[in-house]
């Protein structure tokens, strides 16, 4: 009998639930109503984001209808701009905008990496956040002020110091000394050096960040085998955040892509094709910035320069879907 009582009152327990604060009434019903307010409030940011993304893409493509009907789709390949004769291919912009890109990627990527090895490995804690700091304080920099600086201070100083010397040493190597062909200051190749000063403090602070996030138990185990500063960089560290790295990397090049007024001052705005990393250029950016003034309402102009911008749109939305695949790919290894 007295085994009997402790069981009942267990089965008892079992079968009294935990009650569910009521939210019909009271401080409860308060909380269900801020809820739902916030969750409308979530709901209706996120429908205005693409309302407006799809507010722009309607926009352009509406606007660049007409040069897209006369042109057909070898408007986003052709390379001939001519104004006079009303005839616009994107070809030009294009290849100017991917080759000004990879270049600053080429730069930033490997000088970010540097930068943020040291900040995470090298330097003390004393140095660590002012140096870091000041490395940030770069992209606060307006984009009008580097375009000032590689105008009157870069392109001066690399057609005097550095294009004519890299250009002379290949001279005689067949199809390198077209990509290193003669040239000016104002070129391809100095929008993506500027571009890639540019992008160099964001891609930077996010590989901070990311390396400092690796597990210091990784990395102290690796230690303890005998592994340099390097090995556990190279296979630890950046194995475990290439994902976020991926990231930051897409981020930069999305901002070359985009930028405006820091590759106008620099890159020379010229509208022919050239092998040459050295030659004169355009960017999508640079030719819009530079003739949408000059373009009528109505005219064809404008509908060419409107489907420059929807070009840069769909660019961005390959990179985009790019570096989503490539991410997904990582993480599936």
């Amino acid at each position: 009998m007295s085994e009997a009582i402790p069981i009942a009152a267990m089965a008892g327990a079992a079968a009294v639930r935990p009650r569910r604060p009521s939210l019909s009434g009271g401080s409860g019903s308060a909380a269900a109503r801020a809820d739902r307010r916030f969750a409308g409030l979530v709901s209706s940011t996120g429908i205005l984001v693409l309302a407006l993304l799809s507010a722009i893409i309607i926009m352009l493509a509406v606007g660049a209808w007409p040069a897209l009907r006369v042109f057909g789709p070898g408007f986003f390949i052709n390379p001939v701009w001519d104004s006079v004769n009303e005839v616009f291919g994107a070809g030009i912009m294009v290849y100017g905008t991917l080759v000004s890109a990879f270049l600053a990627l080429l730069i930033a990527v490997p000088l970010a990496t540097g930068v943020a090895y040291v900040l995470t490995e090298l330097l003390p804690d004393a140095l660590r956040r002012p140096i870091g700091v000041i490395i940030q304080m770069l992209a606060a920099i307006p984009s009008i002020i580097y375009g000032m600086w590689g105008f009157f201070v870069l392109a001066p100083w690399l057609a005097e110091h550095f294009i004519l010397d890299v250009a002379d040493f290949f001279v005689d190597v067949p199809v390198l000394n077209k990509i290193f062909d003669y040239g000016s200051g104002n070129s391809v190749f100095t929008a993506g050096l500027v571009l890639g000063v540019m992008i160099l403090p964001l891609i930077s602070a996010m590989f901070v960040e990311i390396l400092a996030s690796t597990p210091v138990v990784l990395k102290e185990s690796v230690y303890g085998l005998g592994a340099t500063r390097f090995e556990v960089i190279r296979h630890v560290a950046v194995p475990y955040g290439k994902r976020a790295m991926i990231g930051a990397i897409m981020l930069g090049l999305g901002r070359a892509l985009g930028e405006t007024m820091a590759v106008t001052f620099v890159i020379g705005n010229a509208t022919r094709l050239s092998p040459s990393i050295f030659a004169q250029g355009s960017t999508i950016a640079s030719t819009i910035a530079n003739e949408f003034n000059e373009a009528g309402f109505g005219t064809l102009k404008l509908a060419s320069l409107l489907g420059l911008g929807l070009t840069l749109l769909i660019i961005s939305f390959i990179v985009l879907a790019a570096s989503r695949a490539l991410v997904i790919n990582k993480a599936g290894h």
